[in-house]
């Protein structure tokens, strides 16, 4: 098993999705997949009746955080949280929104707290929360919400990482239009992500000194101004002040050849100017295997690297690797002598 000092706070999920099914193949296939131990924020009725539909042997406890690691081995630990769910796999309910999202919270107070040693989320579909008055472009920008509120030593500007086994990739704008990205795209926010890739890589993913590589926002880098001026005029100054810093930076450079084998091997992380720049390529290589992860935050959060798959919801069929391999790297990021 990976260590971890403390038990790992799984959140629920879209319980129409296939967060309970992964979660639930995850369990039983615990000793296999060499898991820390972990327990559930959400439903137990519902966690048990997933089970049964799926045909897992999955005995369900219901524990406090505290009481996970003594069960593990033999049931899955569930901690009761928010409403009664029904189990309809695939369908959309608004009245599972406020379940979804006290699972969330909760967890991330059970880390404030000291019960819990990190947080893995599973899916959401931010459409289904919008009901229950959830306003936020995704769990990135949830969580920092909730670190700033609950941690004294902020503001945190949460990053989104997706790290796979062979390449690290990070978006500097996240869940916004294309359209708006090139004024959201500021030269402060460039080098704040900068700082924050940098200085998490080193204390939580044991990097000495991180090599990171921009990417550029227009093809070709803006090929000297004839295809766009903000590689020049807000990327270029962001990355001499990081360069300014210590920390080891290239570009910007052409996107379209960063991606390939000899490529990744003069990078430690890519940084994009937008969701789709790196995700696409990150997802490409590593789909099953790659962990989404938040920087910048007081608290160790990941996350399977997928949404909720309604067409698999229920059917035995969905992959639980993403799942279990953001497990274990929350299991090492919550204890940097695992290193």
């Amino acid at each position: 098993m990976v260590s971890v000092k403390t038990p790992l706070a799984v959140t629920c999920g879209e319980p129409a999705g296939i967060g309970p099914d992964i979660t639930l193949m995850s369990w039983a296939a615990r000793k296999t997949l060499s898991l820390p131990t972990f327990y559930l924020r959400g439903d137990p009725g519902f966690i048990g009746r997933r089970a049964r539909r799926l045909g897992l042997d999955v005995p369900v406890q219901v524990v406090e955080p505290e009481e996970a690691i003594g069960c593990f081995s033999k049931y899955l630990p569930v901690v009761a949280t928010g409403d009664p769910v029904d189990d309809r796999p695939g369908e959309e309910a608004e009245e599972t929104a406020h379940a979804v999202i006290a699972s969330i919270e909760a967890s991330v107070q059970d880390v404030r707290e000291g019960r819990a040693g990190g947080v893995v989320t599973n899916p959401i579909n931010k459409a289904a929360l919008y009901s229950a008055g959830f306003t936020y472009p995704g769990h990135t920008e949830f969580l920092g919400h909730l670190a700033n509120t609950h941690w004294p030593d902020g503001p945190y500007l949460p990053v989104m990482m997706i790290a796979g086994p062979e390449l690290m990739v990070v978006p500097i704008t996240i869940h916004i239009a294309l359209k708006d990205v090139p004024l959201a795209l500021t030269e402060d926010l460039i080098v704040e992500t900068g700082r924050i890739t940098a200085n998490d890589m080193k204390t939580r993913f044991g990097f000495s000194a991180p090599r990171l590589a921009f990417c550029g926002l227009n093809p070709h880098a803006g090929e000297n101004g004839a295809m766009g001026t903000e590689d020049q005029s807000v990327i270029a100054p962001a990355l001499e002040r990081l360069r300014s810093e210590g920390i080891d930076v290239t570009g910007p450079l052409p996107a379209d050849t960063m991606f390939h084998p000899q490529a990744r091997q003069q990078y430690d992380c890519a940084l994009g100017m937008y969701h789709d720049q790196v995700l696409v390529p990150a997802k490409t290589i590593g789909f099953d295997e790659s962990v989404n992860v938040t920087l910048g935050l007081p608290f160790v959060r990941t996350s399977p690297d997928h949404g909720t798959a309604y067409a698999l919801a229920g059917s035995g069929k969905a992959r639980p690797d993403s799942f279990a391999a953001s497990l274990r790297m929350a299991a090492v990021l919550s204890d940097p002598s695992t290193l």
